[in-house]
Protein backbone atom coordinates (compact mmCIF):
# COMPACT_ATOMS: atom_id res chain seq x y z
CA UNK A 1 0.00 0.00 0.00
CA UNK A 2 1.14 3.56 -0.59
CA UNK A 3 1.75 5.74 2.47
CA UNK A 4 -1.55 7.62 2.39
CA UNK A 5 -3.55 4.39 2.10
CA UNK A 6 -1.55 2.75 4.91
CA UNK A 7 -2.15 5.77 7.13
CA UNK A 8 -5.86 5.71 6.34
CA UNK A 9 -6.18 2.03 7.31
CA UNK A 10 -4.22 2.59 10.51
CA UNK A 11 -6.36 5.58 11.54
CA UNK A 12 -9.56 3.72 10.73
CA UNK A 13 -8.49 0.84 12.96
CA UNK A 14 -7.67 3.23 15.80
CA UNK A 15 -11.06 4.90 15.47
CA UNK A 16 -12.89 1.60 15.53
CA UNK A 17 -11.01 0.53 18.65
CA UNK A 18 -11.75 3.81 20.42
CA UNK A 19 -15.44 4.09 19.54
CA UNK A 20 -17.64 4.70 22.57
CA UNK A 21 -21.03 3.11 23.24
CA UNK A 22 -23.37 5.14 21.06
CA UNK A 23 -23.43 6.24 17.46
CA UNK A 24 -19.95 7.73 16.99
CA UNK A 25 -18.26 6.69 13.77
CA UNK A 26 -16.22 9.61 12.49
CA UNK A 27 -14.42 9.10 9.22
CA UNK A 28 -10.65 9.50 9.53
CA UNK A 29 -8.79 11.50 6.93
CA UNK A 30 -6.15 9.80 4.86
CA UNK A 31 -3.69 12.49 5.93
CA UNK A 32 -3.43 15.71 7.89
CA UNK A 33 -2.98 18.64 5.56
CA UNK A 34 -0.15 20.93 6.61
CA UNK A 35 -1.49 24.49 6.45
CA UNK A 36 0.91 26.88 4.78
CA UNK A 37 1.12 30.57 5.58
CA UNK A 38 -0.85 31.45 2.44
CA UNK A 39 -3.25 28.50 2.44
CA UNK A 40 -6.92 29.07 3.08
CA UNK A 41 -8.15 27.30 6.23
CA UNK A 42 -11.27 25.29 5.36
CA UNK A 43 -13.81 25.22 8.21
CA UNK A 44 -16.84 23.03 8.84
CA UNK A 45 -19.75 23.89 11.11
CA UNK A 46 -21.24 21.31 13.48
CA UNK A 47 -24.85 22.49 13.96
CA UNK A 48 -26.61 25.63 12.80
CA UNK A 49 -27.51 26.67 16.34
CA UNK A 50 -28.70 30.03 17.59
CA UNK A 51 -25.33 30.44 19.27
CA UNK A 52 -23.54 29.93 15.97
CA UNK A 53 -25.89 32.09 13.91
CA UNK A 54 -26.13 35.04 16.29
CA UNK A 55 -22.66 35.16 17.84
CA UNK A 56 -20.00 32.74 16.61
CA UNK A 57 -20.61 33.31 12.91
CA UNK A 58 -20.59 37.13 13.11
CA UNK A 59 -17.37 36.91 15.15
CA UNK A 60 -15.86 34.59 12.54
CA UNK A 61 -16.84 37.07 9.82
CA UNK A 62 -15.00 39.82 11.70
CA UNK A 63 -11.68 38.13 10.96
CA UNK A 64 -12.01 35.48 8.27
CA UNK A 65 -10.84 37.56 5.29
CA UNK A 66 -7.80 38.97 7.05
CA UNK A 67 -6.74 35.55 8.36
CA UNK A 68 -7.81 33.67 5.18
CA UNK A 69 -10.42 31.34 6.71
CA UNK A 70 -13.43 30.02 4.81
CA UNK A 71 -16.50 27.95 5.64
CA UNK A 72 -16.99 24.98 3.31
CA UNK A 73 -19.49 22.68 5.04
CA UNK A 74 -22.37 22.55 7.51
CA UNK A 75 -23.67 19.54 9.43
CA UNK A 76 -27.09 19.54 11.07
CA UNK A 77 -29.33 16.55 11.82
CA UNK A 78 -32.50 18.49 10.98
CA UNK A 79 -32.93 19.34 7.30
CA UNK A 80 -35.01 22.43 8.11
CA UNK A 81 -32.26 24.12 10.09
CA UNK A 82 -29.60 22.74 7.76
CA UNK A 83 -31.27 24.45 4.81
CA UNK A 84 -31.64 27.68 6.77
CA UNK A 85 -27.97 27.52 7.66
CA UNK A 86 -26.81 26.84 4.11
CA UNK A 87 -28.74 29.85 2.81
CA UNK A 88 -27.61 32.13 5.64
CA UNK A 89 -23.93 31.24 5.37
CA UNK A 90 -23.98 31.51 1.56
CA UNK A 91 -25.45 35.01 1.82
CA UNK A 92 -22.69 36.15 4.19
CA UNK A 93 -19.73 34.19 2.76
CA UNK A 94 -20.64 34.69 -0.90
CA UNK A 95 -20.52 31.11 -2.16
CA UNK A 96 -22.21 27.73 -1.77
CA UNK A 97 -21.12 25.34 0.96
CA UNK A 98 -21.76 21.62 1.31
CA UNK A 99 -24.70 20.47 3.43
CA UNK A 100 -24.16 17.36 5.54
CA UNK A 101 -26.79 15.23 7.25
CA UNK A 102 -24.45 14.37 10.12
CA UNK A 103 -20.88 14.77 11.28
CA UNK A 104 -19.73 11.61 9.50
CA UNK A 105 -20.55 13.31 6.21
CA UNK A 106 -18.88 16.53 7.35
CA UNK A 107 -15.61 14.80 8.18
CA UNK A 108 -15.60 12.88 4.93
CA UNK A 109 -15.12 16.17 3.06
CA UNK A 110 -11.74 16.57 1.38
CA UNK A 111 -9.18 18.83 3.06
CA UNK A 112 -11.34 19.94 5.99
CA UNK A 113 -8.96 21.69 8.38
CA UNK A 114 -11.06 22.88 11.31
CA UNK A 115 -14.56 22.82 12.78
CA UNK A 116 -16.71 25.08 14.95
CA UNK A 117 -18.81 22.99 17.36
CA UNK A 118 -21.95 24.53 18.85
CA UNK A 119 -24.11 21.45 19.28
CA UNK A 120 -26.13 20.51 22.39
CA UNK A 121 -24.35 20.86 25.74
CA UNK A 122 -23.97 17.14 26.40
CA UNK A 123 -22.53 16.57 22.92
CA UNK A 124 -19.58 18.97 23.06
CA UNK A 125 -17.01 16.55 24.48
CA UNK A 126 -17.91 13.68 22.18
CA UNK A 127 -18.03 15.94 19.15
CA UNK A 128 -14.58 17.18 20.11
CA UNK A 129 -13.39 13.58 20.00
CA UNK A 130 -14.86 13.24 16.52
CA UNK A 131 -13.16 16.42 15.34
CA UNK A 132 -9.63 15.70 16.51
CA UNK A 133 -9.78 12.06 15.39
CA UNK A 134 -10.77 13.36 11.95
CA UNK A 135 -7.64 15.54 11.97
CA UNK A 136 -9.39 18.86 12.59
CA UNK A 137 -8.65 21.75 14.91
CA UNK A 138 -11.76 22.84 16.80
CA UNK A 139 -13.50 25.76 18.45
CA UNK A 140 -15.78 24.07 21.01
CA UNK A 141 -18.58 25.78 22.88
CA UNK A 142 -18.88 25.36 26.63
CA UNK A 143 -19.70 23.49 28.77
CA UNK A 144 -16.93 21.17 27.64
CA UNK A 145 -18.50 18.14 29.35
CA UNK A 146 -21.41 17.29 31.63
CA UNK A 147 -20.02 13.91 32.84
CA UNK A 148 -16.51 12.87 33.87
CA UNK A 149 -16.57 9.94 31.44
CA UNK A 150 -17.03 12.36 28.54
CA UNK A 151 -14.52 14.86 29.95
CA UNK A 152 -11.78 12.24 30.36
CA UNK A 153 -12.40 10.75 26.93
CA UNK A 154 -12.19 14.15 25.22
CA UNK A 155 -9.14 15.34 27.18
CA UNK A 156 -7.25 12.19 26.22
CA UNK A 157 -8.24 12.45 22.55
CA UNK A 158 -7.19 16.10 22.29
CA UNK A 159 -3.87 15.59 24.07
CA UNK A 160 -3.00 12.65 21.83
CA UNK A 161 -3.95 14.54 18.67
CA UNK A 162 -1.89 17.72 19.17
CA UNK A 163 -4.73 19.61 17.50
CA UNK A 164 -5.59 23.23 18.35
CA UNK A 165 -8.73 23.21 20.51
CA UNK A 166 -10.19 26.43 21.87
CA UNK A 167 -12.90 26.08 24.54
CA UNK A 168 -15.59 28.76 24.28
CA UNK A 169 -14.64 30.41 27.60
CA UNK A 170 -14.31 33.82 25.98
CA UNK A 171 -13.52 35.69 29.19
CA UNK A 172 -9.96 34.41 28.70
CA UNK A 173 -9.62 36.69 25.66
CA UNK A 174 -10.93 39.83 27.36
CA UNK A 175 -8.39 42.53 28.25
CA UNK A 176 -10.22 43.33 31.48
CA UNK A 177 -10.06 39.68 32.55
CA UNK A 178 -6.40 39.40 31.52
CA UNK A 179 -5.66 42.49 33.59
CA UNK A 180 -7.52 40.97 36.54
CA UNK A 181 -5.59 37.71 36.21
CA UNK A 182 -2.28 39.58 36.20
CA UNK A 183 -3.29 41.78 39.14
CA UNK A 184 -4.13 38.73 41.29
CA UNK A 185 -1.27 36.50 40.12
CA UNK A 186 1.32 39.23 40.73
CA UNK A 187 0.21 39.44 44.36
CA UNK A 188 -1.17 43.00 44.12
CA UNK A 189 -4.62 41.94 45.33
CA UNK A 190 -3.53 39.88 48.31
CA UNK A 191 -5.11 36.60 49.33
CA UNK A 192 -8.60 36.01 47.95
CA UNK A 193 -11.09 35.74 50.81
CA UNK A 194 -14.29 35.14 48.82
CA UNK A 195 -15.79 35.32 45.33
CA UNK A 196 -19.38 36.11 44.35
CA UNK A 197 -20.55 34.92 40.93
CA UNK A 198 -23.99 36.09 39.82
CA UNK A 199 -26.09 35.51 36.70
CA UNK A 200 -29.64 36.85 36.90
CA UNK A 201 -32.17 37.26 34.09
CA UNK A 202 -35.91 37.76 33.84
CA UNK A 203 -36.72 35.76 30.74
CA UNK A 204 -39.58 33.24 30.71
CA UNK A 205 -38.62 32.37 27.15
CA UNK A 206 -34.93 31.73 27.87
CA UNK A 207 -33.99 28.41 26.21
CA UNK A 208 -37.58 27.89 24.98
CA UNK A 209 -38.22 27.26 21.25
CA UNK A 210 -42.00 26.67 21.01
CA UNK A 211 -42.33 27.63 17.33
CA UNK A 212 -39.54 25.26 16.31
CA UNK A 213 -40.84 22.50 18.59
CA UNK A 214 -44.14 22.62 16.71
CA UNK A 215 -42.31 22.12 13.40
CA UNK A 216 -40.12 19.18 14.36
CA UNK A 217 -41.31 15.61 13.70
CA UNK A 218 -39.55 12.43 14.79
CA UNK A 219 -38.95 11.33 11.22
CA UNK A 220 -37.10 14.60 10.57
CA UNK A 221 -33.99 13.66 12.59
CA UNK A 222 -31.91 10.71 13.79
CA UNK A 223 -32.94 10.63 17.47
CA UNK A 224 -30.50 7.85 18.39
CA UNK A 225 -27.60 9.75 16.87
CA UNK A 226 -28.71 12.87 18.75
CA UNK A 227 -28.70 11.29 22.24
CA UNK A 228 -25.26 9.68 21.64
CA UNK A 229 -24.22 7.91 24.85
CA UNK A 230 -27.03 9.21 27.05
CA UNK A 231 -29.50 6.61 28.43
CA UNK A 232 -32.16 5.41 25.98
CA UNK A 233 -35.05 7.86 25.98
CA UNK A 234 -38.35 8.28 24.16
CA UNK A 235 -38.56 10.84 21.37
CA UNK A 236 -39.28 14.36 22.61
CA UNK A 237 -38.91 17.41 20.35
CA UNK A 238 -38.49 19.63 23.42
CA UNK A 239 -35.43 17.68 24.51
CA UNK A 240 -33.97 18.14 21.04
CA UNK A 241 -34.66 21.87 20.73
CA UNK A 242 -34.94 22.98 24.37
CA UNK A 243 -32.27 20.64 25.73
CA UNK A 244 -30.94 23.24 28.19
CA UNK A 245 -34.08 22.68 30.26
CA UNK A 246 -33.63 18.91 30.55
CA UNK A 247 -31.09 16.81 32.43
CA UNK A 248 -29.03 14.81 31.36
CA UNK A 249 -28.90 16.73 28.07
CA UNK A 250 -27.84 19.87 29.92
CA UNK A 251 -27.36 21.02 33.49
CA UNK A 252 -28.94 24.37 32.62
CA UNK A 253 -27.58 27.20 34.75
CA UNK A 254 -24.32 25.50 35.82
CA UNK A 255 -23.33 24.39 32.32
CA UNK A 256 -24.53 27.44 30.46
CA UNK A 257 -23.55 30.24 32.82
CA UNK A 258 -21.54 29.07 35.80
CA UNK A 259 -18.97 27.34 33.59
CA UNK A 260 -17.96 30.77 32.24
CA UNK A 261 -17.56 32.32 35.65
CA UNK A 262 -16.00 29.45 37.58
CA UNK A 263 -13.35 29.33 34.85
CA UNK A 264 -12.13 32.74 35.98
CA UNK A 265 -11.56 31.32 39.48
CA UNK A 266 -9.40 28.53 38.07
CA UNK A 267 -7.54 30.92 35.77
CA UNK A 268 -6.84 33.62 38.35
CA UNK A 269 -5.77 31.20 41.12
CA UNK A 270 -4.22 28.30 39.16
CA UNK A 271 -6.49 25.93 41.12
CA UNK A 272 -7.90 23.12 39.00
CA UNK A 273 -11.18 22.45 40.77
CA UNK A 274 -13.13 22.99 44.02
CA UNK A 275 -12.53 20.91 47.12
CA UNK A 276 -16.29 20.56 47.63
CA UNK A 277 -19.66 21.85 46.38
CA UNK A 278 -23.15 22.05 47.87
CA UNK A 279 -26.22 23.40 46.06
CA UNK A 280 -29.83 24.32 46.66
CA UNK A 281 -32.61 25.57 44.40
CA UNK A 282 -35.71 24.53 42.51
CA UNK A 283 -38.26 25.28 39.82
CA UNK A 284 -40.10 28.08 41.57
CA UNK A 285 -41.67 30.14 38.78
CA UNK A 286 -41.45 28.75 35.23
CA UNK A 287 -43.44 25.53 35.63
CA UNK A 288 -43.46 24.59 31.95
CA UNK A 289 -42.32 20.99 32.16
CA UNK A 290 -38.63 21.77 32.52
CA UNK A 291 -36.44 19.59 34.72
CA UNK A 292 -33.54 22.01 35.37
CA UNK A 293 -33.91 24.61 38.11
CA UNK A 294 -34.96 28.21 37.46
CA UNK A 295 -33.24 29.45 40.66
CA UNK A 296 -30.17 28.15 42.44
CA UNK A 297 -27.27 28.83 44.74
CA UNK A 298 -24.11 26.73 44.71
CA UNK A 299 -21.36 27.13 47.30
CA UNK A 300 -17.80 26.04 46.57
CA UNK A 301 -14.84 25.51 48.86
CA UNK A 302 -11.53 26.28 47.10
CA UNK A 303 -7.96 25.86 48.25
CA UNK A 304 -5.04 23.47 48.24
CA UNK A 305 -5.94 19.87 49.18
CA UNK A 306 -5.57 19.06 52.89
CA UNK A 307 -5.01 22.73 53.75
CA UNK A 308 -7.01 24.84 56.21
CA UNK A 309 -6.42 27.89 54.00
CA UNK A 310 -8.79 28.71 51.18
CA UNK A 311 -11.84 30.73 50.26
CA UNK A 312 -15.50 30.35 49.46
CA UNK A 313 -17.15 30.93 46.07
CA UNK A 314 -20.88 31.38 45.62
CA UNK A 315 -22.77 31.09 42.34
CA UNK A 316 -26.23 32.63 42.47
CA UNK A 317 -28.61 32.54 39.54
CA UNK A 318 -32.30 33.19 38.99
CA UNK A 319 -34.54 33.52 35.96
CA UNK A 320 -37.38 35.62 37.44
CA UNK A 321 -35.67 38.93 38.23
CA UNK A 322 -32.57 40.49 36.69
CA UNK A 323 -31.49 42.69 39.61
CA UNK A 324 -27.80 42.03 40.17
CA UNK A 325 -27.31 41.29 36.48
CA UNK A 326 -24.23 39.24 35.51
CA UNK A 327 -20.72 39.47 36.87
CA UNK A 328 -17.91 38.34 39.13
CA UNK A 329 -16.64 40.09 42.25
CA UNK A 330 -13.47 39.01 44.06
CA UNK A 331 -12.84 40.03 47.68
CA UNK A 332 -9.62 40.45 49.67
CA UNK A 333 -8.95 41.93 53.08
CA UNK A 334 -7.96 45.17 51.36
CA UNK A 335 -10.98 45.63 49.07
CA UNK A 336 -12.60 44.20 45.98
CA UNK A 337 -11.85 43.39 42.34
CA UNK A 338 -15.13 43.95 40.54
CA UNK A 339 -15.59 42.59 37.02
CA UNK A 340 -18.98 44.24 36.70
CA UNK A 341 -17.49 47.73 37.03
CA UNK A 342 -13.99 46.64 35.90
CA UNK A 343 -12.50 48.41 38.92
CA UNK A 344 -10.23 47.42 41.78
CA UNK A 345 -11.18 49.50 44.82
CA UNK A 346 -10.67 49.64 48.61
CA UNK A 347 -14.40 49.02 49.09
CA UNK A 348 -14.90 46.77 52.12
CA UNK A 349 -11.19 46.81 52.98
CA UNK A 350 -9.76 47.00 56.49
CA UNK A 351 -10.04 50.64 57.53
CA UNK A 352 -8.09 52.69 60.07
CA UNK A 353 -10.65 52.47 62.89
CA UNK A 354 -11.24 48.73 62.59
CA UNK A 355 -7.51 48.01 62.30
CA UNK A 356 -6.52 50.24 65.23
CA UNK A 357 -8.99 48.50 67.53
CA UNK A 358 -6.92 45.33 67.15
CA UNK A 359 -3.50 47.01 67.06
CA UNK A 360 -3.21 46.48 63.33
CA UNK A 361 -2.52 48.70 60.34
CA UNK A 362 -5.16 49.63 57.80
CA UNK A 363 -5.21 47.57 54.61
CA UNK A 364 -6.81 49.39 51.71
CA UNK A 365 -6.19 48.69 48.02
CA UNK A 366 -5.33 51.56 45.70
CA UNK A 367 -7.90 52.09 42.94
CA UNK A 368 -7.04 50.40 39.65
CA UNK A 369 -8.82 50.35 36.28
CA UNK A 370 -9.26 46.95 34.62
CA UNK A 371 -11.09 48.32 31.59
CA UNK A 372 -10.80 46.22 28.47
CA UNK A 373 -9.02 47.47 25.38
CA UNK A 374 -10.68 47.76 22.00
CA UNK A 375 -10.91 44.40 20.23
CA UNK A 376 -9.00 44.26 16.96
CA UNK A 377 -11.31 43.82 13.97
CA UNK A 378 -10.33 44.10 10.32
CA UNK A 379 -11.29 47.50 8.92
CA UNK A 380 -14.74 47.52 7.35
CA UNK A 381 -15.53 43.93 8.31
CA UNK A 382 -17.20 44.25 11.71
CA UNK A 383 -20.44 42.33 11.33
CA UNK A 384 -21.38 41.99 14.98
CA UNK A 385 -21.10 39.47 17.80
CA UNK A 386 -19.91 40.42 21.26
CA UNK A 387 -16.39 41.77 21.65
CA UNK A 388 -15.16 39.04 24.02
CA UNK A 389 -16.22 36.26 21.65
CA UNK A 390 -14.80 38.14 18.66
CA UNK A 391 -11.41 38.36 20.40
CA UNK A 392 -11.68 34.70 21.39
CA UNK A 393 -12.54 33.56 17.88
CA UNK A 394 -9.63 35.58 16.51
CA UNK A 395 -7.25 34.01 19.02
CA UNK A 396 -8.33 30.53 17.89
CA UNK A 397 -7.90 31.41 14.22
CA UNK A 398 -4.44 32.85 14.86
CA UNK A 399 -3.44 29.74 16.83
CA UNK A 400 -4.65 27.45 14.05
CA UNK A 401 -2.05 29.18 11.88
CA UNK A 402 0.75 29.58 14.45
CA UNK A 403 0.13 26.26 16.29
CA UNK A 404 0.48 28.13 19.56
CA UNK A 405 -1.64 27.23 22.59
CA UNK A 406 -4.95 29.16 22.53
CA UNK A 407 -6.21 31.27 25.42
CA UNK A 408 -8.69 28.61 26.58
CA UNK A 409 -7.00 25.24 25.96
CA UNK A 410 -8.61 21.87 26.58
CA UNK A 411 -7.28 21.78 30.15
CA UNK A 412 -9.40 24.85 30.96
CA UNK A 413 -12.48 23.04 29.67
CA UNK A 414 -11.60 19.96 31.69
CA UNK A 415 -11.28 22.03 34.88
CA UNK A 416 -14.55 23.92 34.46
CA UNK A 417 -16.20 20.57 33.69
CA UNK A 418 -15.07 19.16 37.06
CA UNK A 419 -16.65 22.12 38.87
CA UNK A 420 -19.76 21.82 36.70
CA UNK A 421 -20.12 18.07 37.32
CA UNK A 422 -19.54 18.50 41.05
CA UNK A 423 -22.42 20.99 40.98
CA UNK A 424 -24.55 18.51 39.02
CA UNK A 425 -23.82 15.89 41.66
CA UNK A 426 -24.80 18.23 44.49
CA UNK A 427 -27.99 19.22 42.65
CA UNK A 428 -29.12 15.70 41.79
CA UNK A 429 -28.13 13.85 44.97
CA UNK A 430 -28.58 16.51 47.63
CA UNK A 431 -25.15 15.59 49.02
CA UNK A 432 -21.91 17.51 49.29
CA UNK A 433 -19.85 16.71 46.18
CA UNK A 434 -16.09 16.18 46.29
CA UNK A 435 -13.44 15.16 43.77
CA UNK A 436 -11.27 12.06 43.90
CA UNK A 437 -7.96 13.21 42.46
CA UNK A 438 -6.63 9.69 41.93
CA UNK A 439 -9.70 8.37 40.16
CA UNK A 440 -10.50 11.70 38.49
CA UNK A 441 -14.11 11.15 39.51
CA UNK A 442 -16.77 13.26 41.22
CA UNK A 443 -18.04 11.71 44.45
CA UNK A 444 -21.37 12.31 46.22
CA UNK A 445 -22.81 10.29 49.08
CA UNK A 446 -19.79 8.00 48.99
CA UNK A 447 -20.44 7.00 45.37
CA UNK A 448 -19.10 7.99 41.96
CA UNK A 449 -21.59 10.36 40.35
CA UNK A 450 -22.59 9.50 36.77
CA UNK A 451 -26.09 10.98 36.14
Amino acid sequence: MDNSRRTFVKQSALLAAAAYSGTFSASAKSYNRIIGANDRVRVGIAAFSDRFKDTLFPCFLNHHKELNFDIVGLSDLWSYRRDLGLAHIKEKIGHDIQGCRNNDELYSMKDLDAVIISTADFQHALHTVEAVKAGCDAYVEKPFAETMADAKLALKAVKESNKIVQIGSQRRSGENYKNAANFIQEGKFGAITAVDLVWNVNQPGRWRRPALVAKLKQEDIDWKRFILNRPADTWDPRKYLEYRLFWPYSSGMPGQWMSHQIDTVHWFTNLKHPRSVVANGGIYTWKDGRKNWDSMVAVFDYGQPNSSDGFQVTFTSRMQNSVGDVGEVYYANGGELNLITNKVSPKGGLGEREAAAMGMKANLLAPFDLSKAEVKVATGSNTGGDSLTSAHMRNWMECVRSRKTPNAPVEAGYSHSIANIMTNAAVHTGNKATFDEKLQEVMAGGKIFKY
